[in-house]
């Protein structure tokens, strides 16, 4: 069943109007031995800062912001990036997405990142945090070409659990798909209902208010590789790892993003020299 099928199913567009639409465009193309932002366009509130090189010329650092600072019912949000051949983009953001709560309306978020051969696209925001009551349907897709690579990934936490907030109403819907040459390598499909019984099951959540993914994609993850991902375990929660034709899947579930964002960082660094032969240099905003 397509994304747009699951949604729409139990989502009916008439219960989701139009509310404040916010669109961001990216291009990204390699000049000599440099990577630049060669292409920037947006409407409504959602841009990215100016362009970084805490690496050097080679990696084009963005920092993607939404000044609002949450996502409300009705609310529409679409990325697309487009990275060029030989270009590398690393994408981060400055804090949690935070949905709120909502009456009915379903706020989406549609992100679609593209690279061509030879190209790296690094994703890495921080946690997307839904409120009790939030009705959100988020997709990720990664369309990869060629011998492109990607390493990315999602952290969601249900609720505002600093607060004592549990996810008792409301729904996600989330989609994330990886795709190589147009043929798929990795799609899940999530649909969580707030306190329903299927989230205190010990084959999803096992009661757990977080959980996240990470996928990485592109050569070099050999049984070495492999072995020094499996050997990291996270502060706090459960971490795994698997490796799957042309694709490595990394999950956490447990009580932290924080926990979560920085054992997916740990699979990061030894993935990074494999998939793009240079170490990892954590982005400066991170500390912040």
């Amino acid at each position: 069943m397509a994304a747009t099928a699951l949604v729409e199913d139990r989502v009916p567009a008439s219960a989701a109007p139009a509310g404040w639409e916010a669109r961001l465009e990216l291009g990204f193309e390699r000049v000599a031995s440099r990577t630049v932002l060669s292409a920037r366009r947006h409407v409504g509130p959602l841009r990215v800062q100016k362009p970084l090189y805490p690496e050097g010329a080679d990696v084009c650092q963005v920092i993607v912001v939404h000044p609002p600072g949450g996502i409300v019912a009705g609310d529409s949000l679409r990325i697309d990036v487009d990275a060029g051949e030989r270009a590398n983009a690393q994408f981060t953001t400055p804090g949690a997405a935070k949905w709120y709560r909502s009456a009915g309306k379903v706020a989406r978020s549609d992100t679609v990142l593209r690279a061509r051969d030879g190209a790296l696209l690094e994703w890495f925001p921080q946690e997307t945090m839904l409120f009790d009551g939030a009705r959100a349907a988020i997709r990720l897709r990664v369309e990869l070409a060629g011998d492109a690579r990607f390493i990315g990934w999602d952290v969601t936490n249900l609720g505002r659990t600093a607060s004592g907030e549990r996810f008792e109403s409301g729904c996600m819907h989330q989609t994330l798909e990886l795709l190589r040459s147009d043929a798929m390598c990795w799609c899940e499909r999530v649909v969580l209902k707030g306190g329903s019984r299927a989230l205190q099951s010990g084959a999803i959540l096992n009661g757990a208010p977080v959980f996240g993914t990470l996928i990485a994609a592109g050569g070099g993850v050999d049984d070495g590789v492999l072995a020094a991902c499996r050997s990291a375990s996270p502060v706090s929660g459960d971490g795994a790892v698997t490796r799957l034709p042309g694709v490595l899947v990394a999950r956490y579930r447990g009580d932290s993003a924080h926990a979560a964002r920085t054992y997916f960082a740990t699979l990061w660094r030894v993935l990074r020299p494999a998939l793009a032969g240079r170490e990892a240099v954590p982005p400066r905003i991170w500390n912040t």
